[in-house]
């Protein structure tokens, strides 16, 4: 059904609440759990903690048996390639081939200042990234890996184990002109952000003008966006009401609500259906719904309802 709960870890998510939502989002049925790739609060909440991704992602591996497990999306300049296509690996093998990559270039400066962690203008980020899809795709297929790049060298790398099958790499983005065309070639799904319905056609556009130019099959598009979903109007309002205090949001419900319902799924169940048949209509094949409220299971249950 292609609906799978997005949790932003870096806003202080426990590891008692990520076994609780991990519970909950196989409860549900849903397809997968994908997490956030960040190591401090993208809201500028100093005070919030993270769990690194990939280490959050092995132990709930080990504690769940059917739902996907993935980042949304790791950036690259956080980890070696060859440490990340390890972690990965890990992952995927504690899972039994449950872990999907997502990965993407990288954009909040203040971690990386914070964690003293390159942060490169667009253009060498985009660079990084390109050399990094390249070994991590070559170290899970090939036996033996020599690349020499501007940031990047690696000399008869046998990076054993292989994983247990294909593992499914997300690319994060826009759309823009060279992150479509490096999909186009190394990934298998490609993922934007908040987008409009408007957005959702000129991005789904692009992308399959640039698989046409590299003589593939159009690739798959998912979106991750927010979520607020109650059983009715009530039911919405009030966690709304919950999120704007935990966001410092400022405004009436209401107005809020209105601002977002042009990017995030709201509303009922019925409701939200209606905006992910939109979608759909679109070009979307798949959501990654971000739930921000993490001691709030009956979300997840609601979620569960979706098609």
């Amino acid at each position: 059904m292609g609906i799978n709960l997005m949790i932003e870890g870096q806003e202080d998510v426990t590891w008692a609440q990520w076994l609780a939502l991990a519970d909950a989002a196989e409860d549900a049925g849903l397809e997968g759990l994908f997490r956030s790739d960040h190591y401090a609060s993208v809201q500028g909440r100093t005070e919030r903690g993270s769990l690194d991704a990939w280490a959050t992602l092995s132990a709930l591996a080990a504690v769940t048996e059917d739902i996907l497990l993935g980042t949304m999306v790791s950036p690259t300049s956080f980890r070696h390639p060859s440490v990340l296509a390890k972690q990965v690996v890990t992952a995927d093998h504690v899972s039994g081939g449950r872990v999907q990559l997502g990965i993407g270039a990288g954009w909040n400066e203040l971690e990386h200042r914070m964690y003293g962690f390159d942060f490169h203008d667009t253009s060498t980020r985009y660079d990084v990234l390109a050399e990094q899809l390249e070994i991590i795709t070559r170290q899970w297929t090939e036996d033996a890996v020599d690349f020499s790049g501007t940031h990047y060298t690696l000399e008869s790398c046998g990076a054993l184990p292989k994983p247990l099958g294909h593992i499914h790499l997300i690319m994060g983005g826009a759309a823009g002109p060279r992150g479509a065309r490096l999909a186009a070639t190394y990934a298998d799904e490609y993922n934007t952000t908040f987008p409009s319905i408007d957005a959702v056609t000129e991005r789904r556009g692009r992308l399959d003008a640039a698989c046409e130019e590299a003589g593939r099959d159009p690739l798959p598009l998912s979106i991750m966006t927010g979520c607020i979903l109650g059983e009715d109007d009530a039911d919405v309002r009030r966690r709304a009401e919950r999120l704007m205090q935990i966001s410092q949001a400022e405004g009436d419900v209401e107005g809020w609500l209105d601002g977002l319902r042009h990017e995030w799924v709201v509303g009922t169940v019925d409701q939200a259906q209606e905006r992910l048949d939109a979608y759909r209509e679109a070009g979307v094949s798949r959501f990654m719904l971000q739930h921000q409220l993490h001691d709030d299971l009956d979300m997840v249950e609601l979620m569960g309802r979706l098609r």
